[in-house]
């Protein structure tokens, strides 16, 4: 009979691609890896693994048993998802990931209120920016992912994953108070075609939209700055070093001397969370997808 535990290990392996990988997403040492797939080896009577320069990589047998481990694993965790269905009770652990303004704006509100309701679910959770968020649902290292989108540049989703919408998140120019639009109603970007621009970091999602936005409005960006949080963010436009995109959610409070004017384009971000569809039955899942959306109709 091969090992749950065992199989698990390897998917992972074959997942991450690398023995490191498969100990951090399974929160495990790289020895213990080692010896799990050692072990596997023993029981199916052949190699799995074979060097390959500093790591290891799949032999013909392993790639096969790794395809078959994670068919075998995903109908375990519909199992389980079946019976958690069937006992109609939320409880054991659920992992869940979120961007750093998500994290900010609608964990502490949707957390508590699972505490409150659940108090034997236990909560696990990080803060990761969308792509890496969704990777870690599809590995099953995270049951539920709040991730985003911009109205003009959806972002893809895997097979195999379900979404809920939690929020639509409109986004204003902040600037600095002294800056000469400030006092406008409304602001269209074409008019900061000579403003340095306080962006995220290279390659995220969101500086993608960004730079895609600007220059399909005629603006080629000036880049001055780049941070990953919104108030870092927004204290270099307190500084007087630029303007940023600042979206609603995990806004607050805005730093002295930083203004916020709406777009005429209404720029809104799709904020939404996502979980794989074998666990869709799962009453946890359920629950922190109720908590989550209560969460985002008290921003504003």
């Amino acid at each position: 009979m091969l090992s749950l535990d065992r199989l698990r290990t390897l998917d992972a392996l074959a997942r991450h691609g690398s023995v490191s990988g498969a100990a951090e997403g399974l929160h495990i040492t790289t020895s213990a890896v080692s010896q799990q797939l050692a072990k596997l080896e023993r029981e199916v009577g052949q190699q799995l693994l074979a060097k390959h320069g500093r790591g290891v990589r799949l032999t013909d047998a392993g790639r096969l048993l790794a395809q078959h481990a994670s068919r075998i694993l995903s109908q375990v965790a519909l199992a389980q998802s079946d019976l958690e269905a069937q006992r109609g009770q939320v409880a054991g652990e659920l992992r869940l990931s979120a961007f750093p303004t998500a994290a900010r704006g609608l964990f502490p509100g949707a957390l508590a209120t699972l505490r409150a309701a659940h108090p034997a679910l236990r909560l696990r959770t990080c803060e990761l920016e969308p792509e890496r968020g969704i990777q870690g649902v599809v590995r099953g290292d995270i049951d539920l992912a709040v991730v985003l989108d911009w109205y003009n540049k959806p972002m893809a989703l895997p097979d195999g994953l379900v979404k809920a919408s939690i929020l639509d998140d409109p986004a204003d120019v902040a600037m600095p108070a002294g800056h000469p639009l400030a006092d406008r109603d409304e602001v269209d970007l074409g008019e900061f075609a000579e403003d340095e621009w306080i962006t995220w970091g290279q390659g995220e999602f969101c500086h993608e939209w960004l730079m895609f936005t600007l220059r399909s409005r005629g603006v080629e960006p000036i880049l001055g700055h780049r941070a990953a949080e919104t108030h870092t963010q927004l204290a270099l436009v307190a500084a007087g070093l630029g303007v940023c995109v600042c979206p609603l959610l995990g806004r607050h409070p805005l730093p002295a001397g930083v203004v916020t004017v709406p777009l005429k384009q209404r720029v809104r971000r799709h904020v939404y969370v996502v979980w794989r569809a074998d666990a869709d039955r799962r009453p946890s899942i359920r629950a922190a997808v109720a908590a989550l959306r209560s969460a985002g109709e008290s921003v504003g």
